[in-house]
């Protein structure tokens, strides 16, 4: 695992989310996205997890929180999606703690409710894991 394999699904993920978006446009249900960018990521043969659990453990006591993210693809970059007005700094806080709970190396943030998500309707963000990686170029 490279940092430079993490970019590059990055990408494509981000591109993929652009073309929901060029389909769709903005003014629908998040869910709506989300079921149409998870169909897309699978056609282009990714490995996709929807809907699943995050784990909370806190001084060795299992929460169950019923936390969960929107997709995880590769099982290496939680993708949290929105259809807001404008994306909050919680929004981010959100997605760095299931980054640290999950274990995972980068994370993608797409809100739907955008003109253009390339310019302002995504943010990508990265855990110590990441860091820590080989640049692999």
């Amino acid at each position: 695992m490279t940092q430079k394999y993490i970019n590059d699904l990055t990408h494509s993920i981000i591109g993929s989310a652009i073309e929901v978006h060029k389909e769709l446009g903005p003014g629908l249900l998040e869910s709506v996205y989300e079921k149409c960018l998870v169909h897309l990521l699978k056609e282009k043969g990714y490995l996709v997890d929807v809907q699943q659990k995050v784990p909370l453990i806190f001084r060795g006591l299992h929460i169950d929180c019923d936390l969960r993210f929107d997709i995880l693809v590769e099982r290496l970059i939680v993708v949290e999606l929105k259809a807001v007005e404008v994306l909050l700094p919680i929004h981010e806080a959100q997605l760095l703690t299931y980054l640290k709970l999950l274990e995972k190396p980068k994370g993608i943030l797409i809100n739907f409710n955008c003109t253009n998500i390339f310019k302002e309707g995504q943010k990508t963000l990265v855990a110590d894991i990441y860091a820590n990686l080989p640049k692999g170029y």
